[in-house]
């Protein structure tokens, strides 16, 4: 094998595989299975938590310091892939960051949404005495913005895996295997 450095510490690497497998379970279960759904957005809120915790504190490469850049950046980055002269990143790329960044502001959203039809429809969750005055119309208006954010959270999680697949194809490097072994090459 080639010169490898490690990248990914192992708490970025079981965040990112049980954050894919949480997302899956809620948005697949959604209307279905209630307790099911509404555990796997716990753990989906309780990873975004520590992921914010993380990347202030975390490894060099889990720091948003380290893959967080301005709109100039993010646009240069953009154009150079299109032209198929991307510079490669050990880390994020400034385009992973922002995606980073999009992804968890989303799940945020998507969490609170859903926190807020659990505490109006069936009254329960940690709002329920908060929101227990508002109507069966506010919970039905509020689980159409937590469908649509969920919706949208999917959206951003498929543009997600073909950055990841467009990187990997103009880099040849295995970026799936690296968030498994949390090894790039050198």
């Amino acid at each position: 094998m080639q010169n490898e450095i490690k990248v990914w510490d192992p708490l970025v690497r079981v965040f990112h595989w049980s954050l894919v497998a949480s997302f899956a379970i809620a948005y697949l279960t959604e209307d279905d299975l209630l307790g099911v759904h509404t555990w796997a957005g716990y753990v989906v809120a309780g990873l975004v938590a520590f992921r914010l915790i993380w990347g202030l504190v975390g490894t060099r490469h889990a720091r948003f310091s380290d893959f967080v850049r301005g709109p100039a950046t993010v646009m240069a980055y953009l154009k150079d892939i299109a032209a198929f002269r991307a510079r490669r990143y050990i880390g994020h790329n400034p385009a992973g960051g922002v995606m980073v960044l999009a992804l968890l502001i989303m799940l945020i959203l998507t969490c609170v949404s859903g926190i807020a039809v659990y505490g109006i429809e069936p009254g329960a969750g940690p709002l329920a005495g908060a929101l227990a005055g508002l109507s069966h119309d506010a919970g039905e208006a509020i689980g159409e913005v937590h469908e649509v954010l969920a919706n949208l959270t999917l959206f951003l999680v498929v543009m997600h895996v073909a950055g990841v697949v467009l990187a990997g194809v103009q880099h040849e490097e295995n970026l799936v295997r690296a968030m498994v072994t949390g090894r790039k090459r050198a």
